[in-house]
């Protein structure tokens, strides 16, 4: 049987403090020697399928073809299905548990093509327990998958509108107010928004944040550089949404403002119309008269 795949990306919320991810890597290893795994991440914070969904969505388009492998499964064991979902007619494949994990992956691809459940023992591991599916499911069915075993050999069809679906909020209007919230923060403390730049572009070049007791207003830029120091800033980040930052600071940690939190964005009021504009100062010793 030729190869059909040379590549699996995966990611998980593993981390990489214990064995977890060489074996899962080194079980592919071991039936598809061909193959290399590309680490998306494993620093998905543990039991968040959201956050791994999310992860998948920004990425996708960016993944090089071949199989996905995402495993963030607190339901490992129980009733939910390990499933593979064929996208593109079958240019890549996606495997993982059906917990809404792979959803913003599957729409960002197209949609699902054919879907199956892992069933099939002759294509899994031998398990001394039910907690490690990664491991003893997931893992040898991405294998087998770039070793060009058909999908239909992993187990039965499954209708792609069983799968359960992902759970990323909308922004909604209430008024002149646009309600969103912050999806992700990323590693230099910018919260990213569920909001598309041109959902705001009629409030000017500054907008008013609400969120819990504060109130800031943003100044719209196209880079963080560009950010004034002592604003806030609203840039659109690499995947194309508003990110709230602070120049080489983390708004996040400064703002208080983690992953969920509301923020209701709208035009600057006549009472509020530079709400963050801070001076430096500078401390220095004092002379001695």
């Amino acid at each position: 049987m030729a190869a059909r795949f040379d590549t699996i990306t995966f990611l998980s919320d593993y981390g990489t403090g214990d064995e977890f991810v060489g074996v899962v890597k080194s079980v592919i290893r071991s039936l598809a020697p061909h193959t290399t795994v590309v680490d998306l991440t494993h620093e998905i914070p543990p039991y968040d399928v959201r956050a791994g969904s999310l992860t998948l969505g920004r990425a996708a388009q960016y993944l090089c073809p071949g199989v996905v492998l995402a495993v963030v499964d607190p339901g490992v064991g129980t009733a939910r299905r390990g499933i593979a979902i064929e996208v593109g007619g079958g240019q890549s494949y996606l495997v993982g548990p059906d917990n809404g994990l792979l959803a913003s992956a599957v729409a960002m691809s197209g949609g699902a093509t054919a879907v199956v459940e892992l069933t099939s023992r002759e294509h899994q591991l031998e398990a001394p327990g039910a907690t490690f599916a990664g491991r003893d499911v997931f893992a040898p069915a991405a294998a087998h998958l770039c070793n060009g075993v058909p999908l239909t050999d992993l187990g039965p069809t499954v209708d792609p509108l069983s799968l359960l679906p992902g759970l990323l909020p909308i922004t909604r209007e209430e008024g002149d107010v646009l309600v969103a919230e912050v999806l992700w923060v990323d590693r230099y403390g910018n919260g990213q928004l569920n909001v598309d730049p041109d959902e705001v572009a009629a409030f000017g070049p500054r907008v008013q944040l609400r969120w819990g007791d504060d109130i800031r207003t943003a100044t719209v830029g196209p880079t963080y550089a560009g950010i004034p120091d002592g604003e806030v800033g609203l840039v659109v980040d690499s995947y194309g949404m508003l990110s709230v930052c602070l120049g080489r600071r983390s708004a996040a940690g400064e703002l208080r403002m983690p992953v969920g939190t509301e923020v209701l964005l709208s035009a600057p009021t006549d009472d509020n119309p530079v709400a963050n504009v801070s001076t430096p100062v500078t401390l220095t010793p004092r002379s001695e008269p």
